[in-house]
Protein backbone atom coordinates (compact mmCIF):
# COMPACT_ATOMS: atom_id res chain seq x y z
CA UNK A 1 0.00 0.00 0.00
CA UNK A 2 1.08 3.39 -0.89
CA UNK A 3 1.98 5.71 1.61
CA UNK A 4 1.82 9.56 1.95
CA UNK A 5 3.77 12.89 3.29
CA UNK A 6 1.88 15.12 5.58
CA UNK A 7 1.39 18.17 4.07
CA UNK A 8 2.05 20.81 6.23
CA UNK A 9 -0.19 20.34 9.39
CA UNK A 10 -2.41 18.34 7.33
CA UNK A 11 -5.44 20.82 7.87
CA UNK A 12 -4.59 23.52 6.06
CA UNK A 13 -3.29 24.60 2.05
CA UNK A 14 -1.21 27.97 2.32
CA UNK A 15 -1.32 29.96 -0.47
CA UNK A 16 0.13 29.59 -3.48
CA UNK A 17 1.04 25.82 -2.55
CA UNK A 18 -0.63 22.69 -3.61
CA UNK A 19 -0.99 19.17 -1.93
CA UNK A 20 1.10 17.06 -4.24
CA UNK A 21 -0.32 13.41 -5.41
CA UNK A 22 2.70 11.72 -2.77
CA UNK A 23 1.25 13.88 -0.06
CA UNK A 24 -2.13 14.14 1.61
CA UNK A 25 -4.06 15.84 4.01
CA UNK A 26 -5.13 14.61 7.68
CA UNK A 27 -7.24 11.35 7.34
CA UNK A 28 -10.31 12.95 7.81
CA UNK A 29 -10.18 15.60 5.67
CA UNK A 30 -8.20 13.63 3.22
CA UNK A 31 -11.99 11.36 2.89
CA UNK A 32 -14.10 14.44 2.68
CA UNK A 33 -12.05 15.39 -0.55
CA UNK A 34 -12.77 12.10 -1.42
CA UNK A 35 -16.36 12.18 -0.96
CA UNK A 36 -16.21 15.24 -2.73
CA UNK A 37 -14.83 13.42 -5.98
CA UNK A 38 -17.40 10.81 -5.48
CA UNK A 39 -19.89 13.83 -5.51
CA UNK A 40 -18.68 15.09 -8.56
CA UNK A 41 -18.58 12.52 -10.70
CA UNK A 42 -21.68 10.44 -9.56
CA UNK A 43 -24.09 12.51 -11.93
CA UNK A 44 -22.18 11.99 -15.31
CA UNK A 45 -21.46 8.73 -14.19
CA UNK A 46 -24.61 7.59 -13.71
CA UNK A 47 -25.90 9.49 -16.56
CA UNK A 48 -24.27 7.36 -19.07
CA UNK A 49 -25.51 4.75 -18.47
CA UNK A 50 -29.47 5.79 -18.54
CA UNK A 51 -28.81 7.20 -21.52
CA UNK A 52 -27.41 4.00 -23.02
CA UNK A 53 -29.47 1.57 -21.28
CA UNK A 54 -26.50 -0.01 -19.20
CA UNK A 55 -26.70 -1.48 -15.62
CA UNK A 56 -26.13 1.94 -13.44
CA UNK A 57 -25.02 -0.24 -10.76
CA UNK A 58 -22.59 -2.40 -12.97
CA UNK A 59 -20.85 0.55 -14.52
CA UNK A 60 -20.45 2.12 -11.08
CA UNK A 61 -18.34 -0.42 -9.59
CA UNK A 62 -16.00 -0.67 -12.65
CA UNK A 63 -16.17 2.87 -12.15
CA UNK A 64 -14.25 2.05 -9.05
CA UNK A 65 -12.58 -0.79 -10.09
CA UNK A 66 -11.43 1.09 -12.83
CA UNK A 67 -10.22 4.80 -10.54
CA UNK A 68 -7.90 1.55 -8.54
CA UNK A 69 -6.14 0.11 -11.05
CA UNK A 70 -5.42 3.28 -12.72
CA UNK A 71 -3.39 4.19 -9.48
CA UNK A 72 -2.07 1.02 -9.27
CA UNK A 73 -0.78 1.14 -12.92
CA UNK A 74 0.58 4.63 -13.03
CA UNK A 75 2.89 3.91 -9.84
CA UNK A 76 0.38 6.01 -7.12
CA UNK A 77 1.87 9.43 -9.15
CA UNK A 78 -0.98 10.71 -11.05
CA UNK A 79 -4.36 11.33 -9.55
CA UNK A 80 -7.15 10.84 -11.25
CA UNK A 81 -10.59 9.53 -11.36
CA UNK A 82 -12.03 7.37 -14.07
CA UNK A 83 -15.92 7.89 -14.73
CA UNK A 84 -17.63 6.59 -17.79
CA UNK A 85 -16.73 8.45 -21.05
CA UNK A 86 -19.86 10.05 -22.87
CA UNK A 87 -17.68 8.98 -26.12
CA UNK A 88 -19.43 5.89 -25.70
CA UNK A 89 -22.80 7.29 -26.01
CA UNK A 90 -23.16 8.06 -29.78
CA UNK A 91 -21.85 3.97 -30.70
CA UNK A 92 -23.89 2.13 -28.37
CA UNK A 93 -26.93 3.72 -28.68
CA UNK A 94 -26.17 3.44 -32.69
CA UNK A 95 -27.58 -0.29 -32.31
CA UNK A 96 -30.43 0.39 -31.21
CA UNK A 97 -31.25 3.47 -33.90
CA UNK A 98 -29.99 6.03 -31.28
CA UNK A 99 -31.74 4.76 -28.57
CA UNK A 100 -31.11 3.37 -25.01
CA UNK A 101 -30.09 -0.56 -25.85
CA UNK A 102 -33.38 -2.67 -24.64
CA UNK A 103 -31.82 -6.32 -24.29
CA UNK A 104 -29.27 -8.40 -22.75
CA UNK A 105 -28.17 -9.09 -26.40
CA UNK A 106 -27.47 -5.72 -27.63
CA UNK A 107 -25.18 -4.69 -24.51
CA UNK A 108 -23.00 -8.03 -24.78
CA UNK A 109 -22.44 -6.76 -28.59
CA UNK A 110 -22.17 -3.05 -27.79
CA UNK A 111 -19.89 -4.80 -24.74
CA UNK A 112 -17.45 -6.03 -27.67
CA UNK A 113 -16.53 -2.55 -29.05
CA UNK A 114 -16.03 -0.82 -25.66
CA UNK A 115 -13.26 -3.79 -25.41
CA UNK A 116 -11.77 -3.32 -28.48
CA UNK A 117 -11.65 0.76 -27.81
CA UNK A 118 -9.87 -0.50 -24.44
CA UNK A 119 -7.44 -2.62 -26.40
CA UNK A 120 -6.43 0.17 -28.85
CA UNK A 121 -6.17 2.79 -26.08
CA UNK A 122 -3.55 0.65 -24.15
CA UNK A 123 -1.70 -0.25 -26.91
CA UNK A 124 -0.81 3.42 -27.51
CA UNK A 125 -0.15 3.88 -24.23
CA UNK A 126 2.38 1.39 -24.45
CA UNK A 127 3.88 2.72 -27.69
CA UNK A 128 4.19 5.94 -25.76
CA UNK A 129 6.07 4.76 -22.79
CA UNK A 130 8.47 2.96 -25.02
CA UNK A 131 8.99 5.83 -27.16
CA UNK A 132 8.71 9.19 -24.67
CA UNK A 133 6.22 11.43 -24.98
CA UNK A 134 8.57 13.90 -27.44
CA UNK A 135 6.44 13.04 -30.15
CA UNK A 136 3.06 13.88 -28.24
CA UNK A 137 5.20 17.41 -27.28
CA UNK A 138 5.31 18.25 -31.11
CA UNK A 139 1.94 17.00 -31.61
CA UNK A 140 0.35 18.58 -29.38
CA UNK A 141 2.31 21.66 -28.44
CA UNK A 142 0.87 23.95 -25.55
CA UNK A 143 -1.41 25.96 -27.70
CA UNK A 144 -3.11 22.90 -29.12
CA UNK A 145 -2.89 20.94 -25.67
CA UNK A 146 -4.53 24.23 -23.61
CA UNK A 147 -7.63 24.08 -26.60
CA UNK A 148 -8.03 20.48 -25.73
CA UNK A 149 -8.40 20.84 -22.27
CA UNK A 150 -10.27 23.72 -22.84
CA UNK A 151 -12.79 22.59 -25.47
CA UNK A 152 -13.60 19.38 -23.37
CA UNK A 153 -14.84 21.58 -20.58
CA UNK A 154 -16.75 23.99 -22.60
CA UNK A 155 -18.15 21.39 -24.93
CA UNK A 156 -20.00 20.33 -22.16
CA UNK A 157 -21.40 23.06 -21.18
CA UNK A 158 -24.59 22.70 -22.96
CA UNK A 159 -25.07 19.54 -20.64
CA UNK A 160 -25.16 21.88 -17.41
CA UNK A 161 -27.70 24.31 -19.15
CA UNK A 162 -29.59 21.69 -20.05
CA UNK A 163 -29.77 20.67 -16.45
CA UNK A 164 -30.00 24.55 -15.35
CA UNK A 165 -32.76 25.39 -16.94
CA UNK A 166 -34.98 22.57 -15.51
CA UNK A 167 -34.56 24.00 -12.41
CA UNK A 168 -33.07 27.50 -12.44
CA UNK A 169 -34.04 28.32 -8.92
CA UNK A 170 -32.37 25.47 -6.97
CA UNK A 171 -28.95 25.33 -9.57
CA UNK A 172 -28.95 29.26 -9.10
CA UNK A 173 -28.62 28.38 -5.64
CA UNK A 174 -26.35 25.57 -5.67
CA UNK A 175 -23.95 27.34 -8.01
CA UNK A 176 -23.67 30.75 -5.24
CA UNK A 177 -22.99 28.43 -2.57
CA UNK A 178 -20.56 26.71 -4.15
CA UNK A 179 -18.77 30.05 -4.92
CA UNK A 180 -19.43 31.88 -1.65
CA UNK A 181 -18.16 28.87 0.51
CA UNK A 182 -15.18 28.67 -2.10
CA UNK A 183 -14.39 32.98 -1.08
CA UNK A 184 -16.02 33.37 2.14
CA UNK A 185 -14.12 30.35 4.07
CA UNK A 186 -10.72 29.66 3.94
CA UNK A 187 -8.85 26.08 4.46
CA UNK A 188 -10.61 22.93 5.08
CA UNK A 189 -14.42 24.69 3.95
CA UNK A 190 -12.83 26.64 1.35
CA UNK A 191 -11.83 23.78 -0.08
CA UNK A 192 -15.04 21.15 -0.28
CA UNK A 193 -16.99 24.51 -1.34
CA UNK A 194 -18.09 22.09 -4.34
CA UNK A 195 -18.93 19.37 -2.25
CA UNK A 196 -20.84 21.84 0.24
CA UNK A 197 -22.53 23.86 -2.31
CA UNK A 198 -24.76 20.08 -3.48
CA UNK A 199 -25.18 19.80 -0.16
CA UNK A 200 -27.30 23.15 0.12
CA UNK A 201 -28.55 22.71 -3.46
CA UNK A 202 -30.01 19.06 -2.26
CA UNK A 203 -31.33 20.35 1.09
CA UNK A 204 -32.98 23.33 -1.03
CA UNK A 205 -34.59 20.63 -3.85
CA UNK A 206 -35.86 18.62 -0.69
CA UNK A 207 -37.42 21.56 1.16
CA UNK A 208 -39.29 22.54 -2.04
CA UNK A 209 -40.59 19.06 -2.92
CA UNK A 210 -38.37 18.39 -6.18
CA UNK A 211 -37.02 15.18 -5.00
CA UNK A 212 -38.87 11.71 -5.17
CA UNK A 213 -38.00 9.64 -2.64
CA UNK A 214 -40.41 7.06 -3.08
CA UNK A 215 -37.77 4.92 -5.59
CA UNK A 216 -35.67 4.34 -2.15
CA UNK A 217 -37.87 3.12 -0.21
CA UNK A 218 -38.89 0.34 -2.61
CA UNK A 219 -34.73 -0.19 -3.27
CA UNK A 220 -32.90 -3.11 -1.00
CA UNK A 221 -30.11 -2.02 1.23
CA UNK A 222 -27.63 -4.55 -0.47
CA UNK A 223 -27.41 -6.23 -3.77
CA UNK A 224 -25.07 -7.44 -6.87
CA UNK A 225 -24.68 -5.86 -9.63
CA UNK A 226 -26.12 -6.70 -12.98
CA UNK A 227 -23.21 -8.13 -15.27
CA UNK A 228 -22.67 -9.04 -18.70
CA UNK A 229 -20.34 -10.86 -21.08
CA UNK A 230 -19.26 -9.50 -23.83
CA UNK A 231 -20.30 -11.40 -27.43
CA UNK A 232 -17.01 -12.07 -28.51
CA UNK A 233 -18.14 -15.43 -30.21
CA UNK A 234 -20.70 -13.56 -31.94
CA UNK A 235 -19.82 -12.16 -35.47
CA UNK A 236 -21.74 -9.89 -35.98
CA UNK A 237 -20.76 -7.84 -32.69
CA UNK A 238 -17.59 -7.33 -34.69
CA UNK A 239 -19.48 -5.88 -37.51
CA UNK A 240 -20.07 -3.10 -35.12
CA UNK A 241 -16.63 -2.06 -33.97
CA UNK A 242 -15.79 0.15 -36.47
CA UNK A 243 -18.41 2.54 -34.92
CA UNK A 244 -16.64 2.34 -31.83
CA UNK A 245 -13.00 3.10 -33.40
CA UNK A 246 -13.53 6.87 -33.25
CA UNK A 247 -13.73 7.06 -29.66
CA UNK A 248 -9.40 6.11 -29.23
CA UNK A 249 -9.13 9.54 -30.44
CA UNK A 250 -11.33 10.71 -27.50
CA UNK A 251 -9.48 8.98 -24.93
CA UNK A 252 -6.49 9.59 -26.21
CA UNK A 253 -7.27 13.55 -26.36
CA UNK A 254 -8.78 13.43 -22.96
CA UNK A 255 -5.77 11.46 -21.12
CA UNK A 256 -2.98 14.01 -22.56
CA UNK A 257 -5.19 16.98 -21.31
CA UNK A 258 -6.12 15.67 -18.00
CA UNK A 259 -2.40 14.71 -17.84
CA UNK A 260 -1.08 18.20 -19.20
CA UNK A 261 -3.89 20.11 -16.95
CA UNK A 262 -2.88 18.28 -13.15
CA UNK A 263 1.41 18.96 -14.67
CA UNK A 264 0.42 22.49 -14.71
CA UNK A 265 -1.73 22.89 -11.97
CA UNK A 266 0.92 20.64 -9.79
CA UNK A 267 3.48 23.20 -11.36
CA UNK A 268 5.30 19.88 -12.05
CA UNK A 269 6.26 18.92 -15.49
CA UNK A 270 7.85 15.58 -14.89
CA UNK A 271 3.69 14.09 -14.50
CA UNK A 272 3.92 14.37 -17.89
CA UNK A 273 6.00 11.59 -18.54
CA UNK A 274 3.37 9.35 -16.63
CA UNK A 275 1.32 9.95 -20.07
CA UNK A 276 1.84 6.58 -21.42
CA UNK A 277 0.64 4.91 -18.31
CA UNK A 278 -2.18 6.72 -18.01
CA UNK A 279 -3.17 5.66 -21.56
CA UNK A 280 -2.56 2.23 -20.79
CA UNK A 281 -4.55 2.34 -17.73
CA UNK A 282 -7.47 3.83 -18.83
CA UNK A 283 -7.15 0.84 -21.57
CA UNK A 284 -7.15 -1.64 -19.47
CA UNK A 285 -10.30 -0.15 -17.00
CA UNK A 286 -12.11 0.25 -20.32
CA UNK A 287 -11.58 -3.36 -21.44
CA UNK A 288 -12.28 -4.81 -18.34
CA UNK A 289 -15.07 -2.52 -18.16
CA UNK A 290 -16.71 -3.78 -21.77
CA UNK A 291 -16.02 -7.73 -20.44
CA UNK A 292 -18.23 -7.53 -17.35
CA UNK A 293 -21.21 -5.29 -18.70
CA UNK A 294 -19.51 -1.43 -17.44
CA UNK A 295 -19.35 1.37 -19.71
CA UNK A 296 -16.24 2.60 -20.81
CA UNK A 297 -14.18 4.74 -18.97
CA UNK A 298 -11.92 7.90 -18.98
CA UNK A 299 -10.34 10.34 -16.51
CA UNK A 300 -12.61 12.95 -15.90
CA UNK A 301 -13.10 16.58 -16.51
CA UNK A 302 -15.33 16.89 -13.09
CA UNK A 303 -12.53 15.85 -10.96
CA UNK A 304 -9.90 18.10 -12.69
CA UNK A 305 -12.64 20.82 -11.50
CA UNK A 306 -12.70 19.81 -7.59
CA UNK A 307 -8.74 19.66 -7.97
CA UNK A 308 -8.36 23.07 -9.43
CA UNK A 309 -10.94 24.70 -6.65
CA UNK A 310 -9.25 22.43 -3.61
CA UNK A 311 -5.84 22.65 -4.59
CA UNK A 312 -5.73 19.05 -3.38
CA UNK A 313 -3.83 16.70 -5.81
CA UNK A 314 -3.07 14.10 -3.14
CA UNK A 315 -3.90 10.49 -4.86
CA UNK A 316 -4.69 9.20 -1.09
CA UNK A 317 -8.31 11.02 -2.28
CA UNK A 318 -9.31 9.07 -5.32
CA UNK A 319 -8.39 5.59 -3.21
CA UNK A 320 -11.03 6.77 -0.95
CA UNK A 321 -13.06 8.19 -4.15
CA UNK A 322 -12.99 4.25 -5.63
CA UNK A 323 -13.31 2.79 -3.04
CA UNK A 324 -16.34 4.35 -2.00
CA UNK A 325 -17.95 3.77 -5.83
CA UNK A 326 -16.99 -0.11 -5.35
CA UNK A 327 -19.67 -0.10 -2.05
CA UNK A 328 -22.09 2.31 -3.23
CA UNK A 329 -22.41 -0.26 -6.29
CA UNK A 330 -23.51 -3.05 -4.09
CA UNK A 331 -26.14 -0.64 -2.25
CA UNK A 332 -29.13 -0.60 -4.53
CA UNK A 333 -30.48 1.57 -2.13
CA UNK A 334 -27.42 3.91 -1.91
CA UNK A 335 -27.21 4.05 -5.47
CA UNK A 336 -30.87 5.03 -5.99
CA UNK A 337 -30.57 8.04 -3.37
CA UNK A 338 -27.70 9.42 -5.42
CA UNK A 339 -29.72 8.95 -8.70
CA UNK A 340 -32.27 11.48 -6.51
CA UNK A 341 -30.10 14.35 -7.07
CA UNK A 342 -32.52 16.90 -8.79
CA UNK A 343 -31.26 18.45 -12.41
CA UNK A 344 -31.18 21.76 -10.98
CA UNK A 345 -28.14 20.68 -8.24
CA UNK A 346 -26.60 19.26 -11.29
CA UNK A 347 -26.62 22.08 -13.53
CA UNK A 348 -25.41 24.80 -10.72
CA UNK A 349 -22.31 22.58 -9.92
CA UNK A 350 -21.46 21.31 -13.11
CA UNK A 351 -21.75 25.14 -14.30
CA UNK A 352 -18.65 25.77 -12.06
CA UNK A 353 -16.83 22.18 -12.56
CA UNK A 354 -16.75 22.43 -16.51
CA UNK A 355 -15.92 26.44 -16.66
CA UNK A 356 -12.74 25.45 -14.41
CA UNK A 357 -11.86 22.79 -16.87
CA UNK A 358 -11.81 25.67 -19.57
CA UNK A 359 -9.61 27.83 -17.46
CA UNK A 360 -7.16 25.09 -16.86
CA UNK A 361 -6.66 25.09 -20.82
CA UNK A 362 -6.09 28.61 -20.89
CA UNK A 363 -3.40 28.41 -17.79
CA UNK A 364 -1.43 26.26 -20.13
CA UNK A 365 -1.22 29.16 -22.48
CA UNK A 366 -0.53 31.52 -19.62
CA UNK A 367 1.77 29.45 -18.19
CA UNK A 368 3.76 28.90 -21.86
CA UNK A 369 3.32 32.37 -23.13
CA UNK A 370 1.28 31.23 -26.26
CA UNK A 371 1.99 33.81 -28.56
CA UNK A 372 -1.80 34.75 -29.86
CA UNK A 373 -0.67 37.64 -32.31
CA UNK A 374 -0.05 34.88 -34.66
CA UNK A 375 -2.69 33.49 -37.18
CA UNK A 376 -2.17 29.92 -36.78
CA UNK A 377 -2.43 29.85 -32.95
CA UNK A 378 -5.85 32.20 -33.23
CA UNK A 379 -7.33 30.00 -35.71
CA UNK A 380 -5.94 26.99 -34.17
CA UNK A 381 -8.25 27.75 -31.09
CA UNK A 382 -10.75 29.68 -32.88
CA UNK A 383 -12.26 26.75 -34.69
CA UNK A 384 -12.20 24.46 -32.34
CA UNK A 385 -13.70 26.54 -29.51
CA UNK A 386 -16.45 26.87 -32.13
CA UNK A 387 -16.65 23.17 -32.89
CA UNK A 388 -17.07 22.03 -29.16
CA UNK A 389 -19.13 24.71 -28.18
CA UNK A 390 -21.67 24.51 -30.33
CA UNK A 391 -21.16 20.59 -30.65
CA UNK A 392 -20.44 19.71 -34.33
CA UNK A 393 -20.98 16.58 -35.73
CA UNK A 394 -20.00 14.66 -38.36
CA UNK A 395 -21.31 11.33 -39.83
CA UNK A 396 -19.66 9.15 -42.46
CA UNK A 397 -21.23 6.11 -43.29
CA UNK A 398 -22.06 4.20 -39.82
CA UNK A 399 -19.17 6.54 -37.73
CA UNK A 400 -20.40 9.25 -36.11
CA UNK A 401 -17.86 11.81 -35.08
CA UNK A 402 -18.85 13.77 -32.22
CA UNK A 403 -17.50 18.10 -31.08
CA UNK A 404 -14.31 16.67 -29.16
CA UNK A 405 -13.01 14.54 -32.16
CA UNK A 406 -13.92 17.10 -35.16
CA UNK A 407 -12.58 19.69 -32.60
CA UNK A 408 -9.10 18.11 -31.71
CA UNK A 409 -8.65 17.46 -35.46
CA UNK A 410 -9.55 21.19 -36.21
CA UNK A 411 -6.98 22.09 -33.67
CA UNK A 412 -4.17 19.75 -34.71
CA UNK A 413 -4.76 20.18 -38.86
CA UNK A 414 -4.76 23.90 -38.47
CA UNK A 415 -1.23 24.12 -36.30
CA UNK A 416 -0.02 22.19 -37.76
CA UNK A 417 -1.27 22.50 -41.65
CA UNK A 418 -0.86 26.51 -40.95
CA UNK A 419 2.47 26.43 -39.50
CA UNK A 420 4.05 24.32 -42.48
CA UNK A 421 2.33 26.88 -45.14
CA UNK A 422 3.17 30.11 -43.14
CA UNK A 423 6.83 28.68 -42.23
CA UNK A 424 6.79 27.82 -46.56
CA UNK A 425 5.73 31.28 -47.54
CA UNK A 426 7.77 33.13 -44.34
CA UNK A 427 4.41 35.04 -43.74
CA UNK A 428 5.52 35.39 -40.01
CA UNK A 429 2.17 34.17 -38.96
CA UNK A 430 3.41 30.35 -38.06
CA UNK A 431 3.68 29.53 -34.29
CA UNK A 432 6.95 31.48 -33.29
CA UNK A 433 7.46 29.90 -29.61
CA UNK A 434 6.70 31.88 -26.18
CA UNK A 435 6.60 35.50 -26.70
CA UNK A 436 9.54 37.50 -25.23
CA UNK A 437 9.16 39.75 -22.12
CA UNK A 438 10.32 42.72 -23.59
CA UNK A 439 9.86 43.80 -27.58
CA UNK A 440 8.11 43.31 -30.42
CA UNK A 441 5.37 40.39 -30.26
CA UNK A 442 4.74 38.35 -33.52
CA UNK A 443 3.82 38.59 -36.95
CA UNK A 444 7.13 39.90 -38.21
CA UNK A 445 9.30 36.74 -39.24
CA UNK A 446 12.46 38.93 -38.94
CA UNK A 447 12.17 39.60 -35.30
CA UNK A 448 10.04 36.36 -34.63
CA UNK A 449 11.76 34.58 -31.44
CA UNK A 450 13.27 31.25 -32.92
Amino acid sequence: MATWKLHGDGRRVAPGEVVKPDERLAWGATIAVGAQHVVAMFGATFLVPLLTGFPVSTTLLFSGIGTLLFLVITRNKLPSYLGSSFAFIAPITALNGGNPLETPAQITQALVGIIVAGVLLAAVGFIVQALGTRWIERLMPPVVSGAIVALIGFNLAPAAWGNFQQQPVIATVTLASVILFGVFFRGFLGRISIFLGVVVGYAVAVISGAVDFAPVAEAAWIGLPDFHLAALGNPDSWLLVPMFLPVVLVLIAENVGHVRGVATMTGDPGINKHTGRALIADGAATALAGGFGGSGTTTYGENIGVMAATRVYSTAAYWVAGTVAILLAFSPKVGVIFNTIPPGVLGGVTTALYGLIGVIGIKIWVDNQVDFSRPVNQYTVAVSFVIAIAGFTMNIGMLQFGAIVLGTIAALVIYHGGNAIARWRKTGADDGGPIVSIGPLGGDPENAPR
